[in-house]
């Protein structure tokens, strides 16, 4: 097995077809990651969650990774590294078409809204179910993969 860079072209689509990513973020020198659902529009990663810490994290420090993956066998994956900006998609004026957007492309991708807007108990309080739209401004991309039989 060799590991290579990927393509940009096999890094784009990569991240068309990936729905599940790892959003790795960081506050105070602590990071946090998690998985999340993307949408991928070329310039920009679109997602959805609720208020708790990792939109604490990125209003806190904009700079923010994420990594997406294809792994069908250990000597066979690919992965997708995307650094990016953050930027909340709030409710004022000048959002509300790029939140529709973020909804449309998200909504393509079945239950997308799952599991950022369950009900959600941690250390046997009720978590709100506030959600949030954002995006990640993509600054680079780089992604790896196994050559098979080389």
């Amino acid at each position: 097995m060799v590991i290579t860079e990927m393509t940009q072209q096999e890094v784009h689509e990569l991240l068309e077809r990936a729905t599940t990513g790892r959003l790795a973020c960081a506050k105070d020198g602590q990071p946090y990651i998690i998985p999340l659902t993307f949408a991928y529009s070329g310039v920009y990663l679109y997602s959805f969650t609720t208020v708790g810490r990792k939109i604490d994290y990125m209003r806190a420090n904009p700079r923010v990774c994420v990594e997406f993956d294809d792994v069908a066998a250990t000597n066979s994956w690919q992965s997708v590294i995307v650094t990016g900006l953050f930027e909340e998609l709030t409710k004022e004026p000048g959002h509300e078409e790029i939140r529709n957007t973020a909804h449309t492309l998200l909504n393509k991708s079945a239950e997308w809204w799952q599991p950022a807007y369950v009900k959600t108990v941690l250390r046997d309080r009720e978590r709100p179910l506030e959600p949030v739209y954002f995006r990640i401004s993509i600054v680079e991309t780089t992604g790896h993969k196994t050559l098979k039989g080389a």
